[in-house]
């Protein structure tokens, strides 16, 4: 981050400052939002720039309305939620670069903070569209990116408006995540251990491959390890398994071994015939996975392995669940792994949603070293790719 400017670098006061932050929460049937750590996160940047008299203009998006209007999907409830942390009225656009935004950004006094309306109801958002980044441009002098779970998009409200205004910088919670990804990319104290879950191979495929530079021990739980177990030539029953990855699966577990990378897969498992919220269970070692049963969750002996692999490490990065963690009966490895992971002195951080719901369940958020806002950016800076997000902001002279 020492190329770019920061927040801090600018003169925002009386200023119009379009700052694009992530509030994409989650909700219930009802809408009430369930989970407003994002909005927190977001508060010190708006704070500072509210106490130095900026005009602010927040632009977020929520949930995939694939550029259409979702009444649903709309940021009334956020901007409700915003209001009642700030202490003070959040004015809420109803809709993004239309009339509606436009005349409340031109009324808009200093103190003042505004809320557009969710950004991915245009079209031109995830295309990276030069006439909506133009547009959001046209009402801001300065521009700030706060939104470190987007930064990997190269979008218009997270890339292309950037390139049309006079400064773009980033925001505290930006600048944060960044820091500490980066030393742990560059410099982990060892030995660093990273833990990956989730369903697919295909989706980490990438920073597996990179992690396998960098870390001491690889421990792969969740969906995606039953395909690793079957490139292994055991059976998986009816487990999630990627056929088109075996061949992958094969070449990655051949460098973990060419690489002497402690590489662990789970030992024994949660398995089921069916996946529903009362569905009957058992515990299974590998060999156990029968024709008809679905391996749902990591067992007992598996959370024993890899608990003790984490508490020889200094250093431990965590991505996605260890099971179905939505449903109660297949979430129990998951929550076994969080409170393991919150009882140790080592650096500890965590990125993906279903990761950080069961810490933000459990109230351990504040026994760990870091909690990432952004799951798949956490994820491209592991594999050492360069974020769009980032890269748009203005260079230091």
């Amino acid at each position: 981050m020492g190329a770019k400017l920061t927040v801090e670098d600018l003169d925002v006061v009386g200023k119009r400052v379009l700052v694009r932050v992530d509030f994409n929460v989650p909700q219930d049937e009802k809408l009430a939002i369930t989970d407003d750590t994002r909005i927190r996160e977001a508060l010190r940047t708006i704070k500072y720039l509210l106490e130095r008299r900026a005009k602010v203009i927040l632009v977020s998006h929520l949930g995939r309305p694939k550029g259409k209007v979702s009444d649903k999907l709309r940021l009334d409830p956020v901007a409700k939620r915003l209001s009642e942390l700030l202490g003070q009225p959040v004015i809420k656009a109803n809709d993004v670069v239309g009339d509606d935004a436009k005349a409340k950004v031109g009324a808009l006094g200093e103190g003042q903070v505004l809320l557009l309306e969710n950004v991915r109801f245009e079209a031109g958002e995830e295309a990276n569209d030069e006439g909506l980044s133009k547009a959001l441009a046209s009402m801001a002098d300065l521009y700030v990116n706060d939104a470190f779970g987007t930064a990997h998009r190269a979008h218009a409200s997270t890339a292309g408006v950037a390139r049309f205004v006079s400064q773009a910088a980033a925001g505290f919670l930006l600048v944060k995540e960044l820091e500490y990804l980066d030393k742990i990319v560059q410099n982990p104290e060892r030995p660093f251990t990273a833990l990956l879950g989730g369903a697919k191979v295909s989706s980490k495929l990438s920073v597996i491959r990179n992690l396998l530079d960098k870390v001491d021990n690889l421990l792969i739980g969740g969906g995606m390890s039953y395909t690793f177990l079957r490139a292994m030539n055991m059976e998986v029953g009816s487990s999630l398994v990627e056929e088109d990855m075996i061949k992958e699966a094969k070449e990655i577990i051949k460098l973990a071994v060419d690489k002497h990378v402690k590489w662990l897969l789970p030992f024994d498992h949660v398995v089921t015939d069916k996946v529903a919220p009362d569905a009957a269970t058992q515990i299974v070692t590998r060999e156990g996975i029968g024709p008809g049963l679905m391996a749902v969750d990591i067992g007992p002996k598996t959370v024993e392995m890899f608990s003790n692999v984490m508490e020889k490490s200094k250093t431990i990065i965590w991505n996605g669940p260890m099971g179905i963690f939505e449903m109660g009966p297949f979430a129990q490895g998951t929550y076994a792994i969080a409170k393991k992971m919150a009882s140790l002195s080592a650096t500890t951080i965590v990125g993906g949603g279903d990761s950080v719901a069961a810490i933000n369940r459990l109230g351990l958020a504040s026994k760990f070293t870091h909690i990432s806002t952004g799951g798949g950016a956490s994820l491209e800076m592991l594999e050492g790719l360069v974020l769009p997000g980032v890269a748009a902001l203005t260079d230091r002279k």
